[in-house]
């Protein structure tokens, strides 16, 4: 489905096309899919062999297309795993890319930091090779016993097929036997009067303990399997994903997400991506009742479940009900969030004397002692940054530093089209500044534009941060709590506007003096100027860049040089 700009907002599969079509357009639909409804001036259609390459190309074309209305995963989400690679020196290292290298991968850890703390304990128990390539000579990791050196010293191959067998049992979730060791180990320490080393094996026995302590669910049948539930409410979707890996529950992934659709069809969309996204696969799923398994099985080719008693029923249903509590969490989160928003606004309306100021526009300038002068506009609407509406000025009219007139060309230009083009006006406007500022825009609203809008004037202290509200004729400090909601509202708002003004100068600044410094050379004129910031960025990475690196933008050897030695001998 495209909108009017021909861009895809939706991709779908369906056995019998004119059903689904006719389904978007006919009966009653919510809020949500009314909206992709309105957007829908064009369908594109392709058929396929099988339902199975429909399944395929649908998660290709979400994949390619990343269409506003479907559901996705977050951008590029992938798992990490813990890989113990099949060299002739084995390392363990945590990776998101599963490859057919021969390496054995365990996991996926939803948890990225989960995955490190494993692979840190393995590391200082089992002392592999640490170093992507080998040394000419031992490291640290040697003198700590972390490493066995295979750099200077032979390792026998039984030292490392014992050392893998044990962490492939660990990471397979048999955690017993390594712990059994190290007891031994720390009461041998201890016998010798060994405390420190002692000590050493009781850290490590206390992290096993630590990590593997999640694991409070387990199955005796020490199947890797993932657990899938959802719940649906107010438009929105929740999905819950159990990782159970021999037998024991040892992570969960939590996504939220709005969806448009059929929420049967939508979550299996979803199922689908996840594994597109995580191609090491568990032996079993387990799904709730009432989905249409068989396509998604047939395309993994692994066992599907959707059982209806006993104790893998009870992991489904722990599964939705934690899906339910999650967004219900998110919608008291949200109505926490607004009621908050709705009283800073209240607030500082009553604390400014005016009316609630649902629309606030705020204004920053920004120069280098008035070189490239530059002003940003952000706009809160009910407490909540509109970041379609925030604006950017180039100053066209003053030269040098002079904040007045900036700030007086800038409310001009805004408010005049404003004006021009029947724009809502704001109910507050704040200059990031004190009296000068105030003074400056009051004079163009009111005196030039007729337009009588409360203005205040936000000033830092010497740490660069809120300091008071100034508001009045003559503008006054306004009399407020430093941790009153509507401070921390005028906080978020100069940080943002500051944010937003740095950001398009710097941008600005950057390509001034990039294009300035190369004004003089002979040959190179405004494309190639274009073509030089965007593949380099700066003069410092132009400075540092070989002749050849010139090669790749069609520049070539003669004048790479020339542009080298006119840079280089500048001041």
């Amino acid at each position: 489905m495209k909108n009017n700009h021909g861009q895809v907002i939706y991709v779908g599969k369906a056995k019998v096309l004119k059903n689904r079509v006719r389904s978007y357009f006919t009966g009653s639909h919510d809020a949500k899919t009314q909206r992709l409804v309105n957007d829908i001036v064009d369908f594109e259609y392709i058929i396929t062999d099988s339902a199975i390459e429909a399944l395929i190309l649908e998660n290709h074309l979400i994949k390619k297309y990343r269409p506003k209305y479907n559901i996705m995963l977050k951008d590029d989400k992938t798992y990490p795993y813990i890989k113990l690679t099949n060299d002739e020196h084995p390392r363990l290292e945590v990776t998101r890319k599963v490859l057919n290298d021969k390496a054995k991968y365990f996991g996926p850890y939803p948890n990225a930091g989960a995955a490190q703390q494993v692979k840190r304990l393995l590391d200082k128990i089992y002392p592999l090779r640490k170093c992507k390539t080998l040394k000419d000579r031992v490291c640290l990791y040697y003198h700590l016993g972390q490493c066995v050196a295979p750099c200077e010293f032979k390792v026998e191959h039984s030292t490392y097929e014992e050392m893998t067998r044990k962490i492939i049992r660990f990471l397979q979730g048999d955690y017993k036997e390594l712990k059994k060791e190290l007891q031994q180990k720390m009461e041998k320490a201890a016998e010798n009067l060994e405390f420190e080393r002692a000590k050493e094996y009781r850290d490590q026995i206390n992290d096993i303990e630590a990590i593997m302590s999640k694991q409070v669910i387990s199955l005796n049948d020490r199947v890797n399997r993932d657990i899938f539930g959802f719940y649906i409410d107010k438009g929105w979707m929740c999905v819950q994903v159990f990782f159970m890996r021999q037998g024991n529950l040892i992570e969960r992934d939590v996504s939220i997400f709005p969806y448009y659709g059929v929420p049967e069809e939508d979550f299996m969309s979803f199922v689908t991506q996840f594994y597109f996204e995580n191609p090491v696969l568990p032996k079993e799923i387990l799904l709730p009742e009432s989905l249409d398994k068989e396509l998604l099985e047939e395309w993994l080719q692994i066992k599907i479940q959707q059982p209806k008693r006993g104790q893998k029923r009870k992991l489904v249903e722990m599964a939705i009900e934690n899906a339910r509590i999650a967004l219900e969490e998110k919608f008291k989160m949200e109505e926490k969030n607004i009621s908050k928003t709705s009283l800073a606004i209240e607030l500082l309306g009553k604390s400014l004397g005016i009316a609630t100021p649902h629309r606030i526009e705020a204004f920053d300038n920004s120069n280098i002692q008035g070189v490239d002068p530059v002003s940003a506009m952000v706009v809160f609407i009910d407490g909540k940054p509109d970041k379609s509406s925030y604006r950017k000025f180039k100053i066209k009219t003053v030269e040098g530093p002079d904040d007045y007139h900036t700030m007086q060309e800038v409310i001009r230009r805004r408010y005049t089209r404003v004006l021009k083009e029947g724009l809502n006006l704001p109910d507050l406007v704040i200059v990031d500044g004190g009296k000068l500022q105030i003074n400056a825009a009051v004079d163009v609203l009111e005196n030039e534009l007729g337009l009588f809008i409360p203005v205040a004037g936000l000033k830092k202290d010497e740490r660069h941060k809120t300091a008071v509200l100034l508001m009045g004729d003559p503008p006054v400090p306004v009399s407020m709590e430093r941790n009153s909601p509507e401070f921390y509202l005028l906080q978020r708002i100069q940080d943002e506007v500051h944010r937003f003004a740095i950001t398009f100068h710097r941008q600005t600044h950057k390509k001034t003096v990039f294009a300035s410094q190369l004004d003089q050379v002979p040959g190179v004129g405004e494309k190639r100027k274009k073509l030089l910031l965007k593949h380099f960025s700066s003069i410092k990475n132009m400075k540092e860049a070989p002749v050849e690196e010139f090669r790749k933008i069609g520049i070539g050897d003669k004048l790479a040089k020339t542009i080298l030695e006119a840079i280089n001998t500048e001041e």
